[in-house]
């Protein structure tokens, strides 16, 4: 049953001239000025959120765009801070891409972020999708192999740099410490300097593939799937609940995954469709060229895959593959447990901000939420 109510926000500014004939996206340019609005904006989503009782705000951590679409590139460092600006939200990196951080470096930013705020910010990890920024770290993303295999690798080094007391590290890409002197001895292992206060890490990932799953489940991460039609939804919670079962970790249906989706609320479907179809059009305008468009057709197959749609996908595509919950909060509600009752162990609902949307009425959207459909839930 679900019980936790989070929100993602991937740091949009307000775009204007939105939607499928709006300003194409490779055009969109904004000021050094603008593009700084998405932190204003995260501050007061995260105190509305505080005040209405959701459990965590999760932001992406993306560069160098200069369209307005994704304006956070530190997540740990703007939960920092969001934690000073409010009493108990949580705040969830999603993600900290692992192929343009060291990780040493995240592992003691993270725990730093642990120690001071008690334990409120969240940490989640990736292998990044957008070749402008991650080879622009100098890390490799066209060659999806290497990619794959310094992530895992730095994953490894990440989680004895928690669950380790002191540690020395040997791979292909890093060896931690190196054979060097220091004050007259010969360094051996390395202790990181603070550890996490709240052991043991719960490390969040976004599920893309069936090896993603696998490493999921054999390193003991936490799965977050976000906009998929419910055909691909399902294949995906019963994938990870099998890995997890061939790793020994035993879990129900739907345990350890928040299921993500969009929301727009209405007097009725018809209203909150032509409200919301300008801001959905703009997102896929943005997301579909990079893959992100995870719906099925009638015999299952995969949208892009052979002989299945491979185009743009309308937000009334969205509707009928539930992965957007369009009208009034009654039909909503019913709309969300006509999922999530297929999962017992499922407890973690997520509402995905259409990117077009502008702020003001995103916050209209949460309260009315709050208001009207989080109590059907939290009085279950």
């Amino acid at each position: 049953m679900i019980r936790n109510f989070h929100v993602l926000y991937v740091g949009q500014i307000e775009l204007d001239n939105v939607g499928r004939s709006g300003t194409p996206a490779n055009d969109r340019r904004y000021s050094a000025e603008r593009l700084r609005e998405a932190f204003a904006t995260a501050r007061d989503v995260a105190q509305l959120m505080d005040r209405l009782g959701y459990d965590v705000l999760w932001t992406a951590e993306h560069h160098f765009q200069r369209e307005g679409y994704e304006c956070l590139p530190n997540l740990i460092q703007l939960g920092l801070w969001l934690a000073t600006q409010t009493e108990r939200l949580k705040f969830g990196c999603a993600f900290n891409i692992l192929p343009m951080w060291h990780p040493i470096r995240l592992a003691e930013d993270y725990a730093m972020a642990d120690v001071v705020t008690d334990g409120r910010i969240v940490m989640g990890v990736g292998r990044g999708y957008h070749t402008r920024e991650v080879e622009t770290f100098g890390a490799p993303l066209l060659d999806a192999q290497a990619n794959r295999e310094l992530f895992e690798e730095q994953l490894e080094l990440l989680l004895k740099c928690f669950n380790e007391d002191a540690f020395h590290h040997k791979g292909k890409y890093y060896e931690c410490p190196p054979p060097v002197d220091y004050r007259g001895y010969r360094l051996k292992e390395i202790t990181v300097v603070p550890r996490p206060l709240h052991l043991p890490v719960d490390i969040w990932m976004p599920i893309a593939s069936g090896k993603t799953i696998d490493l999921m489940a054999r390193y003991g991460l936490k799965a977050m799937v976000t906009l998929n039609g419910q055909k691909i939804l399902d294949d995906v919670v019963r994938a990870y609940h099998a890995a997890c079962e061939r790793h020994g970790r035993r879990k129900l249906l739907g345990e350890d995954m928040i299921w993500g989706a969009g929301i727009y609320l209405a007097d009725n479907e018809e209203e909150a469709i032509r409200r919301l179809e300008p801001a959905h059009d703009e997102r896929f305008k943005w997301f579909a060229p990079f893959g992100f468009v995870r719906y099925a057709d009638e015999h299952g197959r995969t949208w892009g895959t052979p002989g299945a749609p491979a185009g743009v996908p309308s937000l009334r595509d969205g509707v009928a593959q539930k992965a957007w919950f369009c009208g009034p909060p009654a039909q909503v509600i019913d709309g969300i447990k006509s999922v999530a009752d297929k999962y017992p162990g499922l407890e973690n609902f997520m509402i995905h901000w259409a990117e077009g949307l502008p702020p003001k009425e995103f916050k209209e959207q949460l309260i009315w939420f709050a208001k009207d459909v989080m109590p059907a839930f939290k009085r279950a």
